[in-house]
C-alpha cells in the first residue's frame, strides 16, 4: 500500500490504448473508440475478483458512497450510524442525500463497537455503515444480526480495504452494497476514482443511472436514453479505469507483500509486553495495509509520537487521536455545522446536538493506537530496520516512564 508504488509498464500499456483510441470520456461515440471501453473492463475484473454480481464505477470513494446512499433509498430524515473514526468522506456522503449522520464508539477492531450500534437505533434508523478500516474488517456478524433484528440497511464503507476478506467473502460483498476507494494512496489505485459493488440488480441499475445524470444506457444512442429519475455526473474517465485495471491485475502480488511486511513487522512489536493489537475478527482476512498497535496510556503514547518525530522516523506512523480527518475529535466543521448551503433541520439539529458529545470509550482506545502503513516497497532489511527503529523508541520511552514514576 499505496499500489503506486509498484506501477510499471503494464499502467502504460492500458492508458496508451485509451489514448490511442482518442476518446476519454467512458459513454459513447462507440465507433471511435476503436472497442476500447476500459471501465467496463475493470468493472467486470472486481466483479470476478470479488465474486459478486454487479460492479459500477464512479469518480472517488466519496461518490461511491453517495451513490450508493441514493440507490438504497436513504434520504432526507434518515438515520445512518457511522463510527466515530473514519475519514470525512463517511459523513460528508450521508449529509450529501439530506440523511443524517449518527456517530457511536468504536471497540478495539477500530471499527464500529456493536453494542454502541444496537443502543444507538432510533425509529428514524435506515442503515448501519461499518467502515472497514486500516485494511480490515468491523464485526459483521454481529452487525448483520443487528441489521436484520431491526429491519435496517448494512452499507459497507470498505474504502480502505480493497481485497480483505470476512469468513471467506470479500469486504464490501456481504452487506447490501459495498464502497471502494480507488484514490492516489490506496492498495489499488485509479490516481482518483471509487467503486459500488452490489448483487441486487435493482440497486446497480439505479447506480448505474444515478452516477450520470439518470441515463438509463439502454440505447446506442446516448443522446436518446431515457432518464428516469435525476441523477448526477459521478463519472470516472477511461484514463483513471485503464490505470485500476492494470493495478486490479496486480492484487495477489501487493497483498502477498503486504503480508509479508506486515509479518515480520508484527514479530519485531510483538517481543514488547506493553505492546499490544488491534483485534480483528478473521486475521486471515486482513489485507495488513497497516499494523495497528496500542501502547497502555495515552500518555506512553504520546511520548513515542514525540520520540518518533525526534528521531525523523515518524513517517507512516499514524497517531489518529490528533489527526484533522480522521477522528470525530477533531471535526471541528462537523461540529459547528459549517457548510456553505442550509442543511434540513433534522440534519442541522443532529450536528449542533455533536458540539457537546463526547466519546470517552472511543478515546481510550484511539489515544493508545498507532497505525503503521506497509509499504509494497520495502525489502526485507527495511522492513526489519524500520521495526527495530520503532521498537528502540517504544524501549526507549517506556524506560523513561519507569524512570520517571519511581
Amino acid at each position: 500500500m499505496p499500489g503506486f508504488e509498484l506501477f510499471g509498464p503494464e499502467e502504460r500499456k492500458e492508458i496508451n490504448d485509451v489514448m490511442d483510441s482518442g476518446i476519454l470520456m467512458r459513454y459513447g461515440f462507440d465507433a471511435p473508440r476503436k472497442g476500447i471501453w476500459k471501465a467496463k473492463e475493470l468493472e467486470q475484473a472486481i466483479s470476478a475478483r470479488l465474486d459478486c454480481k454487479y460492479t459500477q464505477l464512479v469518480s472517488s470513494g466519496t461518490a461511491a458512497l453517495t451513490t450508493a446512499f441514493a440507490a438504497l433509498g436513504i434520504g432526507a430524515g434518515d438515520e445512518v450510524i457511522m463510527p466515530v473514526f473514519t475519514f470525512v468522506a463517511s459523513f460528508e456522503s450521508i449529509l450529501s442525500v439530506g440523511a443524517i449522520p449518527v456517530l457511536v464508539d468504536v471497540d478495539e477492531t477500530l471499527t464500529l463497537d456493536p453494542g454502541a450500534v444496537r443502543a444507538s437505533i432510533t425509529p428514524r434508523t435506515k442503515c448501519i455503515m461499518p467502515v472497514h478500516m486500516c485494511g480490515a474488517m468491523a464485526d459483521l456478524d454481529a452487525l448483520m444480526t443487528i441489521a436484520n433484528e431491526h429491519d435496517l440497511i448494512l452499507l459497507e464503507d470498505a474504502c480502505q480495504s480493497f481485497g480483505a476478506k470476512y469468513k471467506g467473502k470479500y469486504l464490501g460483498t456481504i452487506g447490501h452494497a459495498g464502497t471502494f476507494s480507488f484514490d492516489f494512496v490506496k492498495t489499488v489505485t485509479c490516481a482518483e476514482g471509487g467503486g459500488i459493488v452490489t448483487n441486487s440488480e435493482d440497486v446497480y441499475t439505479k447506480c448505474d443511472g444515478y452516477s450520470d445524470h439518470g441515463h438509463d444506457h439502454k440505447g446506442v444512442d446516448r443522446g436518446a436514453d431515457l432518464h428516469p429519475f435525476i441523477g448526477y455526473n459521478y463519472r470516472i474517465s477511461e484514463l483513471h479505469a485503464a490505470i485500476g485495471l492494470a493495478q486490479v491485475r496486480k492484487l495477489d502480488r501487493f497483498l502477498a507483500i503486504q503480508k509479508n511486511n506486515h509479518g515480520q513487522l508484527k514479530a519485531i512489536l510483538s517481543k514488547i509486553p506493553e505492546v499490544s493489537f488491534r483485534e480483528i475478527p478473521d486475521p486471515s482476512g486482513d489485507s495488513c495495509t497497516f499494523l495497528s498497535w496500542f501502547l497502555p496510556t495515552e500518555e506512553l503514547t504520546r511520548g513515542l509520537i514525540a520520540e518518533l518525530k525526534e528521531q525523523a522516523i515518524l513517517a507512516g506512523n499514524f497517531y489518529w487521536f490528533d489527526n484533522l480527518w480522521h477522528y470525530f475529535r477533531k471535526w471541528d466543521h462537523l461540529r459547528q455545522a459549517a457548510t456553505l448551503y442550509n442543511l434540513n433541520d433534522g440534519q442541522r439539529e443532529a450536528l449542533l446536538a455533536l458540539k457537546t458529545a463526547d466519546y470517552p470509550a472511543s478515546d481510550r482506545i484511539m489515544g493508545r493506537c498507532v497505525s503503521t502503513a506497509i509499504a509494497l516497497s520495502w525489502t526485507e532489511e527495511q522492513t526489519r530496520e524500520k521495526g527495530e527503529k520503532i521498537a528502540t523508541a517504544i524501549k526507549k520511552v517506556l524506560a523513561a516512564s519507569q524512570v520517571s514514576s519511581r
